[in-house]
């Protein structure tokens, strides 16, 4: 993991942030949430990623805040169905390609209701 994107805004360590896909991100509006996805763009005080399961989501940021590699993990609190507002973000370049599928099917294990006492929601 490389570097961090701090928001001005802090994150309680009491705060449950769930990882999630652009598709569940309505079950979480008012939540802080985690979402791996990818940048696509990025400019002062917004970016668009597209999430593992490839939809797209817009992010609010300050207009000092730059998204820094091309795989990102955003945690932030969901406005409505596509817009988070930024905490922070996590750089998950590696010297390879992230297996986007694979963090969907993941994410998608965690809301299976078999997995429900290892994964709260």
């Amino acid at each position: 993991m490389g570097n961090v994107v701090r928001s001005d805004e802090p994150i309680q360590m009491s705060d449950q942030s769930p990882r999630t896909n652009a598709a569940r991100l309505p079950e979480f509006v008012g939540r802080i949430v985690r979402l791996p996805c990818k940048v696509l763009n990025q400019h002062a005080g917004a970016a668009i990623v597209e999430a593992c399961d490839g939809g797209q989501v817009n992010i609010q940021m300050s207009e000092n805040d730059q998204l820094e590699g091309t795989f990102v993990e955003i945690i932030g609190k969901v406005l409505d169905e596509s817009n988070i507002k930024l905490l922070r973000g996590l750089n998950l370049d590696s010297d390879k390609e992230l297996d986007m599928n694979l963090v969907n099917d993941v994410i998608e294990l965690t809301f299976d209701p078999r997995f429900k006492k290892i994964f709260p929601s």
